[in-house]
């Protein structure tokens, strides 16, 4: 299996940028699982109709990637925490990832 890092620090920038409006979910579609998926579909229209009750726009968010911290439970399995910093706050994301195919599928994703 590849090196499970780099997936771990995309796939935390883009699901922000989703809950952000800044990205659409299904560029996540290949790498997550469809109980992921329909999670964070749900995430997204909470956040779209926040966005609306304030008056915000979708816009990117300024954020950077801090520390990734990565276990591995048992084999084909990766189980992590990535912090993200932007102006406001810090959030942590823990992600699952399992080996599927020669590639990793995030199983559950919970933003903090």
């Amino acid at each position: 299996m590849p090196d499970p890092e780099p997936l771990l620090i995309n796939l935390t920038r883009c699901v922000i940028e989703v809950l952000a409006g800044a990205r659409e979910l299904d560029q996540l579609a290949r790498w997550v699982s469809d109980d992921v998926y329909r999670h964070l579909l749900k995430r997204v229209v909470l956040s779209a109709r926040a966005r609306a009750v304030k008056g915000q726009r979708a816009q990117r968010p300024a954020i950077t990637i801090g520390r990734v911290t990565m276990t591995e439970p048992r084999d084909g399995v990766i189980e992590a925490v990535v912090m993200v910093h932007s102006k406001v706050r810090v959030r942590a994301v823990a992600l699952r990832l399992e080996g599927m195919d020669q590639r990793w599928r995030a199983s559950a994703i919970n933003v903090l």
